[in-house]
């Protein structure tokens, strides 16, 4: 007994320093039980069907199990008794199967009917292109063209439909926000579109559900959805090129950022990097994360990934800097200013 009372000691002690240890990407809830939109919900509904039909079916078959043992020591098989047997067995392990799988199976193609149908008129678009091992989203005009890029978050608006057209430069992703909508695949050389309405103002994580090389678990975006005119002014600052640096400062960052040759993966509106490797840094600063949601944008976990993205993601395409202190510091100073 003082044996697993010391295994359940360190059992707890060592989920707990992983829970502390976790990144931002599993600080935000991923449940398909909570869902903030039809669609969504269409999928938990189906969900809790099958749960409870599986619980029914537990159950009964226990008591089935408990009460034939208990007959067959207090009774002699008869005639019968072996009719009224093969008669359950009939009922219950033939019939009543049949009618619940064809139940569920009935409600789950009308889900999938539901979730195929086209989207409303005014619904808007955004395009999205999986990287190895990021996100690239681009929100499109009326004529399909682009008008604001960013990467790993996706805003929204409240009560609007959202058309998403997914798409992937390397190999097959999987695009998959559980509390808003089922998986969708993005596959080389073709475009699978989705779309959702988010009836909730939230943050929703989510996540590559194909396996798509080394750092596929650590592929994650988030959604946040507000209310139309937060989202109207996050768009226009979206659009907007990249403010100069306002301080000597800043603009020495700016010089460390081109002679490190970061402009050489990245893009930064308004300046000469134009660099499309890797994510659009125009307004790096306004995000929440870095790293596929993988760090808090913070200037310490931005330090740290700028130094050795390694150390953070082994596997990451990104290489290691070779900036000394004062380098390193002067390139924050202008990553962070851009808002």
């Amino acid at each position: 007994m003082h044996f697993w009372t010391k295994l359940n000691h360190k059992a707890i002690y060592v989920v707990v320093l992983l829970t502390l240890k976790l990144p931002l990407s599993y600080a935000q809830s991923q449940s398909a039980i909570q869902p903030a939109t039809e669609q969504a919900r269409g999928i938990s509904y189906i969900w809790w069907s099958m749960f409870w039909v599986a619980v029914v079916v537990f159950v009964a078959v226990m008591l089935l199990l408990a009460w034939g043992l208990w007959r067959g020591k207090s009774k002699k098989p008869t005639q019968l008794s072996y009719l009224a047997s093969r008669n359950l067995v009939i009922v219950a392990g033939i019939a009543v199967p049949l009618v619940t799988v064809i139940c569920l199976v009935g409600g789950s193609l009308m889900l999938g009917r539901s979730l195929s149908a086209s989207p409303p008129d005014n619904a808007l678009e955004v395009r999205i292109t999986g990287w190895m091992w990021w996100w690239q989203i681009e929100y499109l005009d009326e004529n399909s063209n682009t008008i604001a890029t960013t990467a790993n978050e996706l805003h929204v608006p409240i009560n609007r439909p959202i058309q998403v057209y997914l798409e992937s430069g390397d190999v097959i992703h999987s695009f998959w926000v559980p509390q808003l909508h089922g998986k969708t695949d993005l596959i080389p050389g073709r475009t699978n579109s989705s779309w959702f309405e988010v009836d909730v103002s939230g943050t929703f994580r989510g996540q590559c559900a194909e396996f798509c090389g080394l750092q596929h678990a650590l592929m994650g975006f988030l959604v946040v959805s507000e209310p139309q005119a937060e989202f109207d002014a996050w768009l226009a600052n979206q659009q907007a090129p990249a403010q100069p640096p306002e301080n000597n400062q800043v603009l020495a960052g700016q010089r460390v950022f081109f002679e490190a040759g970061c402009h050489q993966c990245h893009t930064i509106r308004g300046t000469d990097a134009a660099g499309t490797a890797g994510p659009d840094l125009t307004h790096l600063a306004s995000r929440q994360s870095i790293a596929s949601v993988t760090r808090k944008n913070s200037r310490a976990h931005l330090g740290g990934w700028v130094a050795d993205p390694n150390g953070i993601k082994p596997g990451a395409k990104m290489p290691m800097s070779q900036l000394d202190a004062k380098e390193l510091s002067d390139l924050l100073d202008y990553l962070q200013s851009l808002h």
